[in-house]
Formats: C-alpha cells, sequence, structure tokens
C-alpha cells in the first residue's frame, strides 16, 4: 500500500462563508476566497427564470444588451436650447404639475414632495398659499403626472409646473429630446422639500430671471456635448451625481463670455445665483442621460434596465419594450452623513429621477473617481472604489468616454443587467441626498441608497414572461 504523504504547505481556494477564509488566515497560511452566493438567493422562480434568460435565451439578450450599451455609450446628448416647459414639454396640460419618480397620487405622497408640490403651485400663480396649493391639487383642480411619462427628469423632490423653464436636450442620432428643470440650487428651496416664501420665491426667480438670461446666453454659446463636459468633471473629481462643482465649473467657463454680454442689469443677480451653486450640472447631465435611455428603451428583448426613479414612497425599474414600472417601497438612505442632529429616525427615503445617471456610466459606477464620494462609503478610496466594482459586476459593458484614472483609466460600468442584478442580490448604489421626513426644513445630510431587490426580481419574471 502506498503511504500516504500530507504536503507540508499548505495554500487554500476558500469558496462561499468568509469564515473559513478567515480561519486559515489567523493560521498564517495563504488563502484565496472565492465570493459565491446561491443565485437569486434560492428562489425557485427566479432561479428558473434565470436559467431560460441566460439559456436558450441568453444569446438574443446578449445581442440586444450589446446594442443597448452601445447606444447609452456613443450618443451624443446635446445642449441645444432653454425654454418654458408649456413651450417645448410633450402634452403638458395648462393645470399641470410634473414631479419625480413613478405615478403617484396626492394623499400617498411623501412630505416633502408635497411640500414641493405645493410650493410649485403657488409659484404658477395659482393659489395664493401653499395650503390653498394643496387644497386645489386634493380637489383634483391641479393634475399631477410624472415627469417621466413627458421626458422630463427632475432631481429630489422636485415639481415643475409649464411656467418652469427646462433645458432641452438632443441625441440626433437617436432622434430623441429630452428635458429637465434649472436646478434650484442649495439652501431654502423646493426641490428638498420645502414650501416656504423663499422657496417660492426661488421658483419665481427661476421663471422670470435665470431662464430667460440663461437661454439668452446659451443661444450665443451653440450646441454644448453634455457628456463632453461630464467626462471632463470625472477627471477633476466629480461622479456627476452626489458632486458637480467640477464640471458646473467647465459649463460657466462655457458660458461665461456670453454672460458677460448680457446686458440686462439682473445679470448680477444671476451671476450671484450661479456662484452659490455646486450642483447647476445635475439636472443638465440627467437630461442627457434621459435622452439616452428612451434610445436604450427602443431595443427589444434587452434586459438591461432603461428606467430607474423614486418617489420617496416607491421606487421603480423599466425594462426595454415596457413601459411599466415595477415597483417597490423606496429605501432609506444608508452609508449617510447627517447635519447635527439629524439622523436615520428624521430622514424621508430615498427620492427622484437622477438614478437613471447611474444607469449611463455616472454616480455610483464612477464612484472611484470621486473622493467626496469615499467620504460617504467608508472614508477611504479603497471604499469608493468597492463601489464603483459592484456595479461592475452587475453591469452589461464599460464606459469608452467616463474613464477612471484610479483605475488605470477603466471606463465606468453602463448598462445595468437585471439578470446580474437579480442573480447576486446586488443591487445599484445611487448617490444622493437626503430630506427631512416631516419638518419641512430640507436637507439633512447626503449618502448612497441601495434600491430595493424586489423591482428588479419583479422586471426579470415579467422579461421572462414577455420573451416566453
Amino acid at each position: 500500500m502506498t503511504e500516504l504523504v500530507l504536503p507540508e504547505d499548505v495554500a487554500v481556494v476558500n469558496v462561499g462563508l468568509s469564515l473559513f477564509t478567515d480561519a486559515i488566515r489567523d493560521q498564517d497560511r495563504p488563502v484565496a476566497t472565492v465570493d459565491w452566493r446561491i443565485p437569486a438567493g434560492g428562489d425557485l422562480e427566479a432561479v428558473a427564470a434565470l436559467k431560460r434568460l441566460y439559456g436558450s435565451r441568453g444569446e438574443a439578450i446578449d445581442e440586444a444588451n450589446a446594442e443597448v450599451v452601445r447606444r447609452l455609450d456613443e450618443g451624443v446628448p446635446l445642449l441645444v436650447g432653454l425654454e418654458p416647459a408649456s413651450r417645448v414639454v410633450p402634452d403638458l396640460g395648462e393645470r399641470t404639475i410634473l414631479h419625480c419618480g413613478p405615478a403617484i397620487a396626492w394623499d400617498e405622497m411623501c412630505d416633502p414632495l408635497r411640500r414641493s408640490v405645493q410650493a410649485a403651485v403657488v409659484a404658477e400663480g395659482w393659489a395664493a398659499a401653499p395650503a390653498d396649493a394643496g387644497a386645489l391639487v386634493a380637489r383634483g383642480e391641479v393634475l399631477l403626472e410624472p415627469a417621466n411619462s413627458h421626458m422630463t427628469v427632475i432631481p429630489m423632490a422636485s415639481a415643475v409646473g409649464p411656467s418652469a423653464w427646462v433645458w432641452v436636450v438632443e441625441c440626433r442620432e437617436a432622434g430623441t429630446r429630452a428635458f429637465s428643470a434649472i436646478n434650484q440650487g442649495p439652501g431654502e428651496v423646493a426641490w428638498f422639500g420645502r414650501d416656504t416664501p423663499a422657496a417660492i420665491e426661488r421658483l419665481v426667480f427661476l421663471a422670470e430671471v435665470a431662464g430667460p438670461l440663461l437661454a439668452e446666453a446659451l443661444r450665443g454659446a451653440g450646441p454644448i456635448d453634455v457628456f463632453g463636459l461630464a467626462a471632463q468633471g470625472i477627471q477633476m473629481g466629480d461622479d456627476v451625481h452626489m458632486r458637480t462643482q467640477a464640471t458646473t465649473n467647465i459649463l460657466w467657463r462655457h458660458l461665461l463670455p456670453h454672460l458677460v454680454a448680457l446686458e440686462d442689469p439682473r445679470r448680477v443677480d444671476l451671476a450671484a445665483f450661479l456662484a452659490s451653486n455646486h450642483l447647476f450640472f445635475l439636472n443638465l447631465a440627467m437630461a442627457g442621460a434621459r435622452s439616452l435611455t428612451e434610445w436604450a428603451a427602443q431595443v427589444r428583448g434587452s434586459s438591461v434596465v432603461w428606467g430607474m426613479a423614486r418617489n420617496g414612497t416607491t421606487f421603480g425599474v423599466r425594462l426595454p419594450g415596457d413601459d411599466e414600472w415595477h415597483l417597490a417601497p423606496s429605501p432609506p438612505v444608508t452609508h449617510a452623513l447627517y447635519y447635527s442632529g439629524e439622523g436615520p429616525e428624521t430622514s424621508a427615503p430615498d427620492i427622484g429621477d437622477s438614478a437613471l445617471l447611474e444607469l449611463v456610466g455616472l454616480g455610483g459606477p464612477a464612484g472611484a473617481a470621486s473622493p467626496a464620494v469615499a467620504s460617504f462609503v467608508g472614508g477611504t478610496m479603497a471604499d469608493a472604489v468597492r463601489l464603483t466594482e459592484d456595479m461592475d459586476r452587475i453591469c452589461a459593458g464599460r464606459s469608452t468616454r467616463f474613464k477612471l484614472a484610479l483605475l488605470d483609466f477603466r471606463g465606468t460600468p453602463i448598462g445595468v443587467d437585471v439578470r446580474r442584478v437579480v442573480e447576486t442580490g446586488i443591487t445599484p448604489r445611487i448617490n444622493t441626498g437626503i430630506l427631512h421626513a416631516s419638518a419641512g426644513t430640507g436637507q439633512v445630510g447626503a449618502g448612497v441608497a441601495v434600491a430595493p431587490l424586489e423591482c428588479f426580481q419583479q422586471a426579470l419574471l415579467a422579461l421572462d414572461r414577455r420573451l416566453a
């Protein structure tokens, strides 16, 4: 009988539970860990759907996904104008307020969004005070519709009326056009869930001063490549969601000669507003993303998410070829930094249309570019890199224009694949602000929200049924 000789040196590959890895490492032996988990958490219906969507239907889906990624990556969103919403937003009624996120009834809206709607109604001149505005909406004399249904996207608890000026962004190769309101800036503002006189005054200022003057300056500057600016901003520390300071400054440099040339004396007030608004580019980036996701939505049979939005009550996702929102409760914002005296107990759930930025390679996918984001997810750049790498595991491709210097100029992940999300249990991480849940005091912090898995599971099963 041959004598069994055990090796003196042992190196281990551990699959699954990290507890075993720790035990081997504690004995000072080499060990490599494979992060494996049961697909779809062991849910039999989801596993069966994944088997079909990766198996017999996998080749066709991969082909469709490649086209979606190409459109998200190669489409060029151009800023071509700034106009009152009543002139350009499709099918916008005379007494309609557009709100962020999926459709929702007035009595189901969270407190910050209700206050923002009331502020917008007063700014339109339809009511004298927020309480009167709320009564008009409750009686159905003012209609509420999701901005997404009108090719419009708005961040946080934004609400937009017909007199609000909106950016016009075109993707000419796609034939798509998208819109977003002018960012309201920091402080006492409606998009942070405030309906105070100052918040309403800011909306009036944007409609009567900032909109017309910026439109005049933009006419002189000509079309602007929105994502071309964003690509530069990423190299300067932006994720172009939570932080847009660098990209905003690049935009001002582009517009500066035309802003200085304005003859209207109110240009000084405009300049003061612009100088204080470090998130100004956010809304532009969102409109650019919406012009591309609409193009992606036209690719039938893809498993790449083209819509992702939240209204503070529900979180929704959409897949190409399907206009239905698949919904789950809007999650809290975790990995957060709060203002003094605030915390999870005072915070509203995640809100706004800006989550679509995470679908095109900005926000969470660009976390590895932004030291500002790192402070919210652990405090080190390694933590920010992990945020990007988590997104990489659930995306179908990488950007060729948004480059990450810290990762040897690798492209940011683009195209969230619902199959990968359900298979791994990893959902998109969304860089966002946090609003007070009920007091109407505005922003209380910022952080990273983890999208709920439930809506992606619904979307996966719906895709499986549709392709069957």
